[in-house]
């Protein structure tokens, strides 16, 4: 299945629904701190969960209490689609204090 890229203004209009995430480099990408090691390290497995529900993996980093991702679909030549968004959708869900609702 092909996947589209979306359009500048497309993500653009994206983002608006996704606070703190930004669009870098050709990528979405997002910070999250967290009260903790401990709670980053939970958040980092949750992610990976998402990530293999939707067959679709980001780049992520872990810092003492920070947890970093880096978003876009490599089957669309490392544009950012739909995909990215929803993966994007998930994850702020899942940060404490940090969700979309």
């Amino acid at each position: 299945m092909a996947v589209e890229p979306l359009t500048p203004k497309e993500i653009e209009d994206r983002l608006t629904e996704l606070p703190g995430w930004s669009f870098e480099e050709g990528r979405l990408t997002r910070s999250f701190r967290l009260g903790s090691h401990f709670a980053a390290t939970a958040m980092v497995v949750h992610v990976a969960q998402v990530q293999e529900e939707l067959d679709h993996h980001s780049d992520l980093t872990l810092g003492y209490n920070t947890v970093s991702l880096s978003v876009h679909t490599h089957s669309a030549g490392g544009a950012v689609t739909g995909k990215d968004f929803e993966l994007a959708r998930r994850v702020q869900d899942l940060a404490p204090g940090h969700g979309a609702s």
